[in-house]
């Protein structure tokens, strides 16, 4: 699983461990058995084995020197038992050396074409999520972004913070589906967001111009994919005066709102479109208003949270977590303890993306 902002791509670098030197180890056993033991016991004839398990983890060079260690060794030992029958064994010995350096060289051509395709995944990754945390006057923001799969940099979950002059503007959002029209719709998204949030007074305006954008990015693609395609999301609006919090949800899973009193689930009044569907559903949205305080903690999650499951299928209880958490909580000891839960409640096995932000109002930045 991969944590944003907290470390960049780079290659593996450092002294060998024990797996890597695990042919070296090899052929030192085969050697000794094979000098140790009786001639008709034959160890010495699975000394190409240490080459070949060369190739899946050394360079081309190191690979071909062990294939050479491992020729000389048997002539030696054949002069050493002269009934050996060496001769196969050492023509065994170059054949797979041989194999070995090409699977070797074909193995390292793969890797770094990976390691570039990373890179650019690694960009476009923050084109699409900017790096947190942020802090707005008092507004306090911290994020976080968990894959699924080890290897995986981006998907469809998405995030984004502003300021603006009607105040503070949010935005989380989960798109349908995997793989790169996921990534493209939520980068449509966010960047119709940031353009969106400083020119439109209201949240209605900017979903409208998030509907569009995701309409005409979308329009790429066939009619069959189009109607399986749509985002949920949510945005929030905190003004300056930071006494009340306006929301409109696109089919999302509604914020939490912790402080000293418990926790509110702040859930819609009226459902609003969910984007690139308003043109089959009608585009009324329904924009909805909070009290708050200061040191209220919010938290906007994707469905990713909340559909991570223990090993007997149960789904992660967010809200009776949230309901323990003791305000005042800095977002970032928030978030943190959301992602150490997670991962033990679900052993590990995130089966989706998933993305949170964590916002805390104050009364004054801190010093």
């Amino acid at each position: 699983m991969v944590k944003l902002g907290q470390s960049r791509l780079r290659r593996p670098r450092g002294r060998w461990s024990l797996v890597q030197m695990s042919p070296v180890i090899l052929t030192v056993v085969i050697a000794g058995l094979a000098y140790s033991t009786p001639p008709d016991m034959a160890f010495s004839r699975i000394l190409p084995a240490a080459p070949a398990l060369a190739a899946a983890m050394w360079p081309v060079l190191p690979t071909v020197l062990l294939g050479t260690v491992c020729f000389l060794l048997m002539i030696g030992l054949s002069l050493v038992f002269p009934g050996l029958g060496a001769w196969y064994t050492v023509a065994g010995i170059v054949a797979v050396t041989v194999a070995a350096a090409y699977g070797s060289h074909v193995r390292l051509q793969r890797e770094q074409s990976l390691f570039q395709v990373r890179l650019v995944a690694d960009a476009a990754q923050m084109v699409v999520l900017s790096p947190m945390p942020r802090r707005f006057g008092g507004i306090e923001i911290e994020s976080l972004y968990l894959a699924a799969a080890a290897e995986a940099r981006i998907g469809g979950d998405f995030y984004e913070a502003v300021d603006t002059p009607y105040g503070v503007r949010l935005i989380i959002g989960d798109v349908r589906g995997k793989g790169l029209p996921a990534v493209g719709t939520a980068a449509a998204v966010v960047n119709a967001f940031r353009e969106a949030a400083y020119d439109e007074p209201d949240l209605g305006g900017i979903a409208r111009r998030l509907e569009a954008s995701s309409t005409r990015y979308s329009a790429a693609f066939s009619t069959e994919d189009l109607m399986e395609s749509f985002t949920t999301a949510v945005l929030v609006e905190i003004p300056h005066d930071r006494c009340h919090i306006r929301i409109l949800n696109c089919g999302h899973p509604p914020p939490l709102l912790l402080n000293r009193e418990g926790l509110r689930v702040l859930s819609p009044t009226a459902p609003s479109p969910l984007l690139n569907l308003a043109g089959l559903i009608g585009d009324h949205y329904s924009i909805d208003t909070f009290d708050c305080a200061p040191d209220d903690q919010l938290l906007l999650y994707t469905d990713g949270v909340t559909e991570a499951r223990d090993r007997g299928g149960q789904f992660f209880p967010l809200t009776d977590w949230m309901r323990r958490q003791q305000p005042p909580v800095r977002p970032r000891e928030l978030l943190d303890g959301l992602h150490r839960d997670l991962l033990r409640y679900s052993s590990g096995g995130l089966d989706d993306d998933l993305a949170a932000l964590a916002v805390r109002l104050r009364d004054a930045p801190d010093a």
